[in-house]
């Protein structure tokens, strides 16, 4: 997954390098943890079920892991930037910010970052989907 948004950001002549590599980063590591999760939930989801249910369980596993885990680094990283103009801890003023820029990221990531998976992230989640069903016979 790293390696699509760097391809994707590489391509379209984004931003600089030191942004690109943080970028980058973000999605490697958020795939990374989320793939044993993602293979965790499809073994649960495909227990005894034929190739096709454990394609499209390792399918959609890892790709609400990846997408999930990904997408909370990225609002955690928002999170922290913006944490200078917020009230103090634990207020309920703080509780409403934290909420809302954490909705905000993620809504960002949504708009914004899930076109990085694209192309080459979904031809990887398919290898993935037919390796796992492959695995599962």
């Amino acid at each position: 997954m790293g390696a699509s948004a760097l391809l994707t950001l590489f391509l379209g002549d984004w931003e600089t390098p030191a942004k690109i590599l943080i970028v980058t980063m973000l999605f490697a590591a958020g795939a990374a943890l989320a793939f044993p999760i993602g293979l965790f939930a499809a073994r649960l989801v495909s227990q005894g079920r034929r190739w096709e249910v454990a394609f499209a369980a390792a399918f959609v596993c890892l790709a609400a892991a990846t997408i999930g885990l990904t997408g909370g680094l990225f609002a955690l990283q928002y999170r922290s930037y913006y944490a200078e103009w917020h009230a103090p801890a634990f207020t309920r003023t703080w509780v409403l910010q934290f909420v809302f820029t954490t909705l905000i990221a993620l809504y960002q990531f949504v708009v914004l970052g899930i076109r990085l998976y694209f192309p080459v992230g979904f031809i990887a989640l398919f290898a993935a989907g037919v390796w796992f069903a492959r695995q599962r016979r």
